[in-house]
């Protein structure tokens, strides 16, 4: 079950506007009181620093690694794809480019690696042979979760973003494509705004997760769910987030929460917005705590009285 006071972690490039510098921003995340942990990209966030330094930047404002986060967007050639590119050489430099990230993590004692494949897709018909991208995808994942066993390798999945269509836009195909890698330190990490406009219900998805692969992680966010508007977690959909949150803690999720959200990108002063975030989600974590373990509840999900449980559920968020 999610604890009462779980772990929060921060976007690090949120902090932009606190200075421009990988030193600067974790900076400002230590300026928020609340957020334990950091989550770091790779490669750029290493461009000036190695692993050593990061990590003690890192410890200088109280906060240790979430994990490392794959980025291929620094790279032109992989424009048109990452483990879905057509050439062997581009697919095997993404690869290896994932091999060094997965590296870092463990020198700085992390256990997580995350993937965002938003390279990875097509934008037109008869562009792709779907077939040969989705073998030259797995076989990629499982290279690159065969480096290090010991560190976790985690799909986030979004529905398009850069490319018109994602490889793995849902949580369906991650799963089943997790199924075809079969590697025990594989997973999915949540998006709260990737599964609002994939057309997914939260709670849903993060059980197809729980019965069928890992939770890795929790991206909280919100959005109006027609692109990746990164909105405080919340602000849109108070009552999917808590069903999500009821939904992870039954799933027996005790991870970080991390906060995905864009206050650069609408001129929002990030350190004032992460501790909004902590406060908000510290409430919904603790109605999902109840509302997890609410007989009544349970017993109307069971008959399935929509009305009965949006009565309690109401109740928990804005009083009797």
């Amino acid at each position: 079950m999610i604890p009462n006071r779980p772990r929060y972690a921060a976007r690090l490039n949120a902090f932009k506007v606190r200075g421009g510098s990988v030193a600067e921003m974790i900076l400002g995340v230590g300026q928020v009181g609340g957020l334990s942990a950091a989550d770091l990209n790779y490669p750029d966030h290493f461009a000036a620093h190695d692993p050593a330094t990061l990590t003690g930047l890192l410890s200088d404002q109280g906060l240790v690694l979430n994990g490392l986060a794959m980025r291929y967007y620094t790279e032109s050639g992989f424009k048109l794809g990452a483990f879905t590119h057509p050439d062997r050489a581009v697919r095997q430099a993404a690869i290896d480019l994932t091999k060094r990230g997965i590296d870092a993590c463990s020198a700085m004692g992390g256990s997580q690696m995350t993937l965002w494949m938003g390279q990875d897709g097509f934008d037109y018909s008869f562009q792709a042979d779907y077939g040969r991208m989705w073998d030259d995808t797995i076989a990629a994942m499982v290279e690159v979760a065969d480096h290090n066993p010991a560190i976790d390798i985690a799909v986030e999945y979004k529905p398009n973003e850069p490319r018109a269509h994602a490889l793995m836009p849902d949580m369906a195909t991650t799963l089943l494509a997790l199924e075809e890698v079969d590697r025990p330190n594989t997973g999915v990490t949540l998006d709260f705004a990737h599964m609002l406009y994939a057309g997914e219900m939260p709670a849903k998805a993060a059980m197809l997760a729980a019965r069928r692969s890992r939770i890795l992680g929790l991206h909280l966010n919100d959005g109006y769910g027609k692109r990746d508007d990164g909105l405080m977690a919340g602000s849109v959909h108070p009552v999917q987030t808590v069903e999500l949150l009821v939904a992870m803690a039954r799933a027996g999720y005790a991870g970080v929460i991390y906060f995905d959200t864009f206050p650069d990108l609408s001129g929002l002063d990030p350190v004032e917005e992460a501790r909004t975030n902590i406060r908000l989600t510290d409430r919904l974590v603790d109605l999902a705590a109840r509302l997890a373990d609410d007989p009544a509840l349970e017993a109307a999900q069971a008959r399935q009285d929509a009305a009965a449980a949006t009565r309690l559920v109401m109740a928990a968020l804005f009083g009797a």
